[in-house]
């Protein structure tokens, strides 16, 4: 499952190479040539491997790729190849991000509160990937209240865009991400719990809810897909969005 130690790295950018998980693939290479040759200076290293020894000395010195220090820091948080249980954490907090949140330019992740999405089911949703959440604009009436990341936010971030979540822009996003689809019934349950609470339209006079985006048809096709196959009451698509029946509302959770 997502993330990979190839799909985090193919998050950087890289301007030497044009696959960046190939410079992860280089600097593992010269490390096992070092270990099996340990007297083998830069020269040597680069030579026997192929590449410029400038790029091999910082890796013999104890430096590492960014893409490396992020692959090491996932791996270190349970985000690499992620348990059950840590897969299930990362794609709720993947349902925020969706519904309530976004990704920045420097991949920090941050999730808005909302009506039905309050500060401690935020705080909780980072606490299950394991990481502390800070929050900001909490005083502002000119911006909106968000929470992200205390400790390892970009990587969180790269680790999210690696599992389909879109890094800056929301609405290009053409499809729910695979990993949803992947997960557990009960978790795309789940999912679609956290999407509805921060997306469906509040009436004070009715039970039912709406979803209106600015989306692709296909991504509303397949959030409608998503919705409707996690309910046994009405849940129709039309030109303007979603409905969610009040019996519907109801088994998701919404009062």
């Amino acid at each position: 499952m997502e993330p990979t130690a190839r799909s985090i790295a193919r998050t950087y950018s890289d301007r030497e190479y044009a696959d960046p998980w190939e410079k992860v693939e280089d600097y593992q290479r010269v490390q096992a040539y070092a270990a099996e040759h340990p007297k083998a200076g830069r020269t040597a290293v680069g030579t026997a491997l192929e590449l410029p020894a400038g790029r091999v000395r910082p890796w013999l010195n104890g430096g590492k790729p960014d893409s490396v220090h992020g692959i090491d820091t996932a791996s270190a948080n349970g985000w690499l190849d992620p348990s059950s249980k840590m897969a299930g954490a990362l794609v709720e907090v993947l349902a925020h991000i969706l519904a309530g949140g976004s990704i920045n330019e420097t991949f920090v992740p941050a999730i808005t509160l909302g009506r039905r999405v309050d500060r401690e089911a935020i705080e909780a949703a980072f606490t299950a990937v394991g990481v502390d959440a800070h929050c900001r604009n909490l005083d502002s009436d000119q911006r909106a209240t968000e929470l992200y990341p205390a400790t390892d936010a970009s990587v969180l971030g790269r680790c999210l865009v690696a599992m389909g979540a879109p890094h800056g822009v929301k609405t290009a996003l053409d499809s729910v991400p695979a990993v949803v689809w992947e997960s557990s019934e009960s978790l795309r349950r789940r999912f679609v719990e956290i999407y509805v609470a921060h997306r469906g339209a509040y009436f004070e006079t009715k039970a039912t809810t709406r979803i209106q985006e600015e989306r692709p048809k296909s991504y509303m096709a397949d959030l409608h897909e998503l919705i409707d196959e996690s309910v046994s009451s009405p849940v129709s698509r039309g030109e303007q969005g979603i409905t969610i029946s009040a019996e519907a509302a109801r088994e998701l959770g919404l009062t």
